[in-house]
């Protein structure tokens, strides 16, 4: 196996304007590798950067110092220094991020937006919608709620729909937020099915798992945040 993802020296800061200026150092000289079909569980306390982290691999969170190296065409290339464009291409095909929270357009059907990013990637839009709607009953959403925007849905309901529109263009890497929270016992024995599955087809993982017993099923090693002591 080689690594899909790699963290190198990773550092990031968020500065307090509203706090005189203060500067809180979260993550210092960080370094992460995550092979193909391995799942790596972040760990460590509340606080200690785990989200932060996620944020920063996706590319939400600018890297104050680093840098985040993706397999992508064929290439390798650094997402801590990629313009919009180069950005907006690897998102399309080759990282993907399951959030705690569903965020999407108003009033947009719940299967049109888990076809969105296969259609994006230039799949027909009956073949996309097939996808969708077998993720969608995988997940347990029944079926009168699939042509009904999700807004008024409950928190697990968003959820599923949320992870669905996750795992179904099978990128080759999927950062994981919390995927099982509101979930029942059924879905989270669904999506630890899905887990396992982009592990056997190759997709690099990086989640945090709060559910002990979730990560211990899916994680093939833990990654500690923590800073070292001369950090702290």
């Amino acid at each position: 196996m080689s690594w899909a993802l790699k963290a190198e020296g990773l550092a990031k800061s968020f500065t307090l304007h509203l706090q005189g200026g203060v500067t809180l150092s979260v993550l210092h000289g960080l370094d992460l590798s995550v092979e193909a079909g391995e799942c790596v569980a972040l760990a460590g306390a509340s606080g200690a950067g785990k989200s932060t982290l996620m944020r920063c691999l996706y590319g939400n969170y600018g890297a104050g110092q680093g840098r985040i190296l993706l397999r992508h065409r064929g290439a390798t290339v650094d997402l801590a220094t990629a313009d919009a464009r180069l950005t907006r291409e690897v998102r399309r095909e080759t990282l993907g991020y399951v959030s705690q929270f569903l965020r999407v357009i108003p009033r947009v059907p719940a299967i049109e937006i888990v076809a969105e990013p296969l259609i994006a990637r230039g799949l027909a839009r009956d073949a996309a919608l097939a996808r969708a709607e077998a993720l969608l009953a995988r997940l347990n959403l029944p079926a009168r709620l699939h042509h009904l925007p999700p807004a008024t849905f409950s928190g697990g309901e968003q959820q599923r729909v949320n992870l669905a529109r996750g795992f179904a263009p099978d990128y080759p890497v999927l950062l994981l937020d919390e995927p099982t929270a509101s979930l029942d016992a059924a879905n989270r024995e669904v999506v630890i099915a899905l887990i396992a599955e982009a592990k056997a087809r190759g997709a690099a993982i990086v989640g945090i798992f709060h559910d002990s017993e979730v990560r211990d099923r899916v994680a093939d090693r833990l990654f500690d945040v923590t800073p070292l002591p001369e950090y702290v």
